[in-house]
């Protein structure tokens, strides 16, 4: 199959008329878009109708739109987890008693069922998103107490059946919303369906999220204008969406969105949730609506509960314990994240002394509170959690058995590595084709040619000297230029890489053979260009032999300049670390080159052997020259080419040892950075 072929079904399945008008109004009769009631006493009958009303909506074309096929039930019991800090006032002379340790989750229980929505809620650096990413399986270190899933520890099979929606949208900015999600399908569905049957499932994920009016506007980012906030959320949403998970995490999906597109996500994650998908969501200050939108909650204080259970019965809860809000019409949530911030509620609801607390209430009053808190929850609610996580566990567990003998023979990846690599080189042409063709880059190659062949125009072997000094100003100038590009590779794609290697999107070769692929044709096109002006311009041999031979040798150097980038981006991943680093490494090439000195003293004379730079200018040298070519070194004196001081201390003669150099720094360099890649936690 063709890279580009699945290019076509994607424009043939946004063009053609008879299916969206279908689906348009299959989106319109479902209510995973509905406006929730207002009123902050009684959800129930209003969410049991809103049930009915999507059970009545026309079925979808695929029908794990609708619902859950595996099902999960998601438990978790006595989290605790512990990092270590470094102190800011240790120095040099620090011992390792130093280290402290921090407690980020203190004995957090819980259980989401298919079909509910989990909200957890507390103040900033509260432990919210590190639980959401101890329950997806993602959290660094080792944690004390139990998560299961249907019973089952976590493993590659249940990873493939997690959603998890980051708080930053890290998606490309060049693609457009169906590019996004159809390359995306094209890596995570599996090969049993059809190139077809993907495309038309990354456009029902855009009706059902109801991205259809910007499906062909770029994403955008920070300095590109693309979609909204809202519906680029909606678009990581859909991302994962596409698998049609049984586990959908979300951190802080609402988080820089105004009330309006709030609610219309949260709607949208009701939605899945009631096709039978546990959903799990952090958020950071909801309103009174979207508060009720929850069915359970978990409040964090600090790294402990001081709440989890039903959304309903949190007032009660509180009241019971003799926390009753000010006024009646306050938000529950808001009166939540008080209590967890240890601001006690007020009796008089024109007192707002409460919220100046540096004024009015210590320290010591705010500890109180919390472990007031603290200790209420671990008297009254914990065995009553644990109760309902020890509920029908061996009914889960027996389900879970029956398919097991299909699951140990799931594969890590859904898809083959050739299929990984096509639609990984494809997606990478149209992203960076805006920066590999962009007017900038390319008029900056263009002048420097240009002048470069105005300088050295028309030079002959008369002038020997500055024929040698433009081949070697080739060397220097295609040696410098490629690494200062490559070495931003990894690590600006290093969100992207990790986000998707987490989802077990692709394998990390495939991904790296593909961003190598992607970049050949403008790592190759430009030099090529840049060598048959100077060439010519500059007045080196006019023989075409001689002029494809140093056009190779200019494409050989490119690569291996590029690969040592790619390995040093790789190692360091970081820009200025890097950028430093390369800096003084091609100084250091420049001047061992064999150009600008030659008699080096020999116990550093061994920097040459290592510099590519040295070896393309022997190359260029080499087949620029005769070994019988002479020029004029004196009033009526010709001397051989190879004799010129300059040259002679190159040592020609070594044609094949000095190719064979630099294919060893090609692959090396690259095998350096393929190594690095797969080391570094990127991955």
């Amino acid at each position: 199959m063709p890279v580009l072929e699945f290019e076509s079904n994607i424009s043939s399945v946004s063009s053609s008329s008879p299916r969206v008008p279908q689906v348009n109004t299959r989106m319109d009769n479902s209510t995973v878009h509905a406006e929730p009631p207002v009123s902050t006493t009684n959800m129930d009958p209003t969410l049991e109708s809103g049930v009915a009303n999507q059970t009545q909506s026309p079925p979808s074309q695929l029908p794990f739109l609708r619902e859950s096929l595996r099902p999960i039930t998601l438990k978790f019991e006595d989290l605790v987890y512990t990092i270590k800090l470094q102190s800011g006032d240790d120095h040099c002379f620090s011992s390792s008693e130093s280290k402290r340790t921090r407690i980020l989750l203190n004995g957090v229980s819980g259980v989401v069922r298919p079909g509910e929505l989990l909200a957890m809620l507390g103040p900033s650096g509260s432990g919210k998103t590190t639980l959401l990413t101890a329950l997806g399986g993602r959290l660094p270190g080792k944690t004390s107490g139990s998560i299961t899933y249907n019973g089952q520890s976590f493993s590659s099979s249940v990873k493939r059946k997690i959603g998890f929606v980051t708080q930053d949208d890290v998606l490309y900015p060049h693609l457009t919303v169906l590019e996004t999600l159809t390359y995306a399908a094209m890596l995570r569905l599996p090969k049993s369906l059809t190139i077809e049957e993907k495309v038309e499932q990354a456009e029902l994920i855009i009706i059902e999220l109801g991205l259809t009016r910007c499906r062909n506007s770029i994403v955008g980012g920070p300095l590109i204008r693309g979609v909204s906030g809202g519906e680029r959320k909606r678009v990581s949403i859909g991302q994962e969406m596409l698998v049609n998970p049984s586990l959908l995490l979300l951190d802080e999906p609402t988080s820089g969105l105004d009330s309006t597109t709030a609610l219309r996500i949260m709607a949208t994650l009701k939605g899945l949730a009631r096709g039978g998908r546990s959903v799990v969501t952090t958020i950071h200050q909801p309103s009174s609506r979207l508060y009720w939108m929850f069915d359970k909650v978990v409040v964090l204080s600090e790294g402990c509960p001081i709440y989890s259970g039903q959304t309903c019965g949190v007032m009660e809860y509180l009241a019971s314990i003799g926390y009753v809000p000010g006024f009646s019409l306050m938000n529950p949530a808001d009166f939540l994240l008080d209590l967890a911030n240890g601001v006690a509620p007020s009796t008089n609801p024109d007192d707002h002394r409460q919220y100046n607390q540096g004024k009015a209430d210590s320290h010591e009053d705010r500890n109180s509170i919390k472990q007031s808190l603290i200790s209420s929850y671990k008297k009254t609610l914990h065995h009553l959690i644990k109760d309902d996580i020890h509920r029908n566990i061996h009914d889960a567990t027996r389900a879970h058995r029956g398919p097991q003998s299909s699951r140990c023979c799931d594969n890590r990846w859904t898809t083959s590595w050739w299929t990984q690599f096509k639609v990984l080189f494809k997606r990478g042409l149209r992203e960076r084709k805006h920066e590999s063709y962009s007017g900038l880059r390319i008029f900056q190659v263009m002048s420097v040619s240009i002048l470069s062949g105005l300088l050295w125009w028309h030079s002959d072997t008369s002038h020997l000297q500055d024929q040698v000094g433009l081949l070697f100003f080739f060397s220097i100038f295609w040696g410098f230029y490629p690494l200062s590009n490559a070495i931003f590779t990894f690590p600006q794609e290093r969100p992207m890489l990790i986000r998707e290697r987490s989802s077990s999107m692709y394998r990390l070769s495939s991904y790296y053979f593909a961003r190598m692929a992607g970049d050949l044709p403008m790592e190759l096109v430009l030099p090529t260009i840049f060598v048959t002006i100077s060439y010519w311009m500059g007045g080196l041999k006019p023989s075409l032999i001689t002029f494809v031979l140093t056009v190779l040798i200019i494409l050989f150097n490119v690569l291996v300049s590029q690969g040592l980038g790619l390995a040093l981006g790789a190692i360091l991943m970081d820009l200025k670390q890097a950028t430093t680093l390369s800096s003084v490494i091609m100084l250091v090439f420049l001047l061992a080159g064999g150009y600008y000195i030659q008699q080096i003293p020999p116990f550093i004379s061994w920097l040459k052997y290592i510099s590519f730079s040295h070896y393309c200018y022997k190359l260029l040298v080499e087949v620029q020259y005769s070994e019988n070519e002479v020029y004029e070194c004196g009033m009526g004196t010709h001397c051989r080419v190879l004799d010129f001081p300059g040259i002679k201390y190159l040592g020609m003669g070594h044609l094949w040892w000095d190719v064979a150099a630099l294919g060893v720094m090609l692959v090396g360099y690259r095998i350096v950075a393929y190594v690095a890649l797969r080391m570094s936690k990127s991955h």
